[in-house]
C-alpha cells in the first residue's frame, strides 16, 4: 500500500474527530462497519479447483481496505503512512465463480499508533454466507525512520464515525 506515487488524494470526508466532554479520544464501534465495499469475482481469481485462490482474499480485503481510505481525507503524508503489521484470516467456505461478495470492515481497536480492522467476506445477496473473517493492524509509520508516528486525527475521526459504512 504504498501512496507515495500517487499526486493526488481522494475527496476528503467531513469527518471530525468528535471528543466527548471529558475530552476522551473517541471509542471504535466494533458493531457499525467502517465500510463496505462491493466487488466482483474475477474469472482470474480462480485457481485449478474452480475456486477463489486462498491469495486472492487478501487482494480483496486490500482492495476494501484502500476504497475505505479513499474516503478519508489527510489519511498519508510524507511522514506518515500507513503498513500492514498483521493479518489473520479464517476460511470459512470456498467462493466459486460467478460471485458478488461484500467486504465488511470493522474498527475494533485503536491504539496510538495503530489500528485493528476486523474483516468479514460475505456473499453481497447473502450476508449468512460467510466465506472468510479475521483481522489485519494497521500501523501508521515514517518512511524516512521507519518509527511508529501517532495515528492522524482523519483516521482517529473516521474510525469513530464510520463514513462509508
Amino acid at each position: 500500500m504504498s501512496p507515495r506515487k500517487s499526486t493526488t488524494q481522494a475527496k476528503p470526508t467531513d469527518a471530525t474527530v468528535a471528543n466527548d466532554a471529558t475530552g476522551a479520544e473517541p471509542k471504535a464501534n466494533s458493531d457499525t462497519p467502517l465500510y463496505v465495499a462491493s466487488l466482483g469475482v474475477r474469472w482470474r481469481d480462480l485457481d485449478a479447483f474452480n475456486h477463489v485462490n486462498n491469495s486472492n482474499f487478501l487482494t480483496y480485503l486490500e482492495e476494501a481496505r484502500l476504497q475505505w481510505l479513499q474516503n478519508v481525507r489527510d489519511w498519508f503524508s510524507e511522514e506518515s503512512m500507513p503498513v500492514l503489521a498483521a493479518s489473520e484470516l479464517q476460511y470459512r467456505r470456498p467462493i466459486e465463480w460467478p460471485a458478488s461478495l461484500h467486504i465488511e470492515l470493522r474498527c475494533t481497536r485503536l491504539g496510538n499508533s495503530s489500528m485493528t480492522i476486523a474483516h468479514r467476506i460475505v456473499d453481497a445477496d447473502d450476508a449468512n454466507r460467510l466465506y472468510s473473517d479475521g483481522h489485519v493492524v494497521m500501523v501508521w509509520m515514517n518512511p524516512a525512520t521507519g518509527k511508529p508516528v501517532s495515528l492522524p486525527a482523519t483516521i482517529r475521526a473516521a474510525a469513530a464515525v464510520h463514513p462509508g459504512g
